[in-house]
């Protein structure tokens, strides 16, 4: 099977809603590429006195509606074209869930497992060099992904800080508590999922209270998901890693197998489990909701074709190849996109940059209540669109209202110089 490129896909994405959106054809095409593209090579000490190279990438896809945003991720397979569709997709992120930032993602290629905390701290400090002139609060602000998180988040900032002579909490966000993060961030992608999934039950006339689950992916997301799902009475059947999945038809104990992944590096293995999967049987298990929370390109077409699941919502960022979309809408299956799900992170993001801005803290309490209000009000418009435009499917529907929202800024701004 050919290798399937994600920037192709979300061209392809924005062209399907273009057919339904009123924007004018030359805007789209300006809507389809990043504004510039950042490629650089660092090359770092290792702890054995040698020295390597890494390829690194920043896109910032369009600013628009204010400054780019969007994560670093630490992954093997990074590319630039990754890094393009991510950034992009981040973009009609942000504003579906009607947030001022533009759109923006960073990566290095290379897999941090390898190498020591040591180690990783130089490349990231040396990634964050680099990145110096084109990032800051009011500009671009990094924030977690795939492989990253606190910890490299609190050395980009300290190193952005030392080199600027300054102080700007807000130059990146999903930072530890005592730098400037915001309560609510760690767990919020897994609660927008959540959310996004209890509202599409709903409108589906059913309760997600009954719903069986399966979630592909146990990391961050994932995991936090499935808890959350639990949390309010549905059962999760099924989960799994990089490594393989399990199953129980009376469901899982997220808690338990989250700590036994923590002790053991897999969720296979869990003792509770009934049986084994493979990554494929878990897509296609026969369950209410499945929530793919792993990497891009999940499921396709072929694998479509036999998912079980009535709902789906993406925990990850473009977990569906657009011929799968195509697959499901004819089998009637509901697709949550991404950039609806998901964007629980980068809304509590921007709830950490506005603490940043204004040098106070938030509630946890009062983070989620926000967050709860955003996604509920997105999925809102959302179908308002769905139903209003007759789209074919809910992504076609989020789309719509993300590129009429971002062209809107555009023509505001007019087109200078």
């Amino acid at each position: 099977m050919a290798e399937i490129n994600p920037f192709e896909s979300l061209q392809e994405q924005i062209d399907d809603a273009a057919v339904y959106a009123d924007v004018d054809g030359d805007v789209i095409e300006r809507l389809k590429r990043p504004e510039r593209v950042l490629s650089t090579t660092l090359s770092v000490d290792m702890d054995d006195g040698s020295m390597e190279q890494f390829r690194a990438y920043r896109s910032q896809f369009n600013g628009d509606r204010g400054p780019y945003k969007g994560g670093i991720r630490y992954h093997p397979n990074v590319t630039e074209d990754e890094v393009k569709a991510l950034s992009g997709w981040m973009v009609y992120k942000c504003a579906v869930v009607d947030i001022p930032y533009g759109g923006a993602k960073g990566g290095i290629a290379f897999d941090p497992g390898e190498y020591s905390e040591s180690e990783l701290e130089r490349i990231t400090r040396a990634f964050a060099t680099e990145l110096r002139p084109i990032i800051g609060e009011d500009r671009d602000i990094p924030a977690p992904d795939v492989n990253t998180g606190q910890r490299e988040m609190n050395w980009i900032k300290d190193t952005y800080e030392t080199l600027e002579r300054t102080t700007e909490p807000g130059v990146v966000t999903g930072k530890g508590p005592s730098s400037g993060g915001s309560a609510g961030r760690v767990e919020a992608t897994g609660r927008s999922t959540m959310l996004t999934a209890r509202e599409a039950f709903d409108y589906l006339g059913r309760g997600i209270e009954d719903a069986t689950v399966a979630v592909q992916g146990y990391g961050n997301a994932g995991s936090v998901a499935a808890r959350l799902l639990e949390e309010v009475g549905a059962t999760v059947v099924a989960v799994s890693d990089s490594k393989g999945g399990i199953y129980a038809a009376d469901g899982l104990d997220t808690g338990a197998v989250k700590s036994h992944k923590r002790e053991t590096g897999s969720v296979v293995g869990y003792p509770d489990a009934e049986r084994e999967l493979t990554n494929e049987e878990l897509l296609t298990a026969d369950v209410d909701l499945l929530v793919p929370a792993a990497l891009e390109n999940a499921i396709t077409a072929e694998i479509a074709r036999d998912v079980g699941a009535d709902v789906i919502v993406e925990a990850a960022n473009g977990p569906l190849t657009p011929d799968a979309d195509d697959v499901l809408a004819e089998r009637d299956v509901y697709v949550l996109p991404d950039i609806l799900a998901n964007a629980g992170g980068v809304t509590v993001s921007y709830f950490e940059w506005v603490q940043n801005r204004q040098r106070f803290s938030w509630t946890e309490e009062r983070v989620n209540d926000e967050l709860e209000r955003i996604v509920t009000e997105a999925f809102d418009r959302l179908v308002e669109t769905f139903e209003g435009y007759d789209v074919p499917n809910f992504r076609t529907a989020a789309y719509v209202v993300a590129i009429e929202r971002v062209a809107d800024a555009f023509a505001d701004g007019g087109n200078w110089p």
